[in-house]
């Protein structure tokens, strides 16, 4: 986890995919999303990161409008300019051609007052692969217990 207040975190992104690469990004946002966030008031599921021609845009995050805003308030779901270098943009342009990887979001938070995103760069999970982490989590569970009664008993 990146330092800073956790704002969001996208919690099934490390259970459905391969985490390759992660990455810090700025985020372009309103006033009244900033402080919709601040409360805490967004959902990292199902959204992703999409390399386009002029920049990469956070979809399908959805904040809540901010209540006291009213009538200024923002849409819930519009397309985020993520603030990245060019490089960086370039390079992703590469790895995304690549078959099977995609950029998700792992968490919003803030670091030194500005609202900052984790982007992975991930490999989806084949379902097999899921079965196997929920075993392992599992056995390892049944192993600390095991060593925990051990110690007491």
């Amino acid at each position: 986890m990146a330092e800073g207040k956790a704002l969001a975190t996208n919690r099934k992104a490390r259970f459905d995919y391969h985490i390759e690469e992660v990455f810090e990004a700025g985020i372009a946002l309103t006033g009244t999303e900033v402080k919709s966030l601040r409360e805490g008031r967004a959902n990292l599921k199902d959204s992703y990161a999409a390399v386009e021609r002029d920049g990469v845009y956070l979809r399908n995050c959805h904040v809540s409008p901010y209540t006291p805003a009213s009538r200024f308030n923002h849409d819930p779901l519009r397309p985020r300019k993520l603030l990245l270098h060019r490089f960086e943009i370039r390079r992703l342009i590469g790895k995304v051609q690549e078959k099977g990887l995609t950029l998700i979001p792992l968490s919003l938070y803030l670091k030194n007052g500005r609202v900052k995103v984790e982007l992975a760069l991930a490999r989806g999970k084949k379902q097999y692969d899921r079965r196997e982490d929920i075993k392992r989590r599992t056995q390892e569970r049944e192993v600390a217990d095991a060593l925990k009664k051990a110690r007491s008993g």
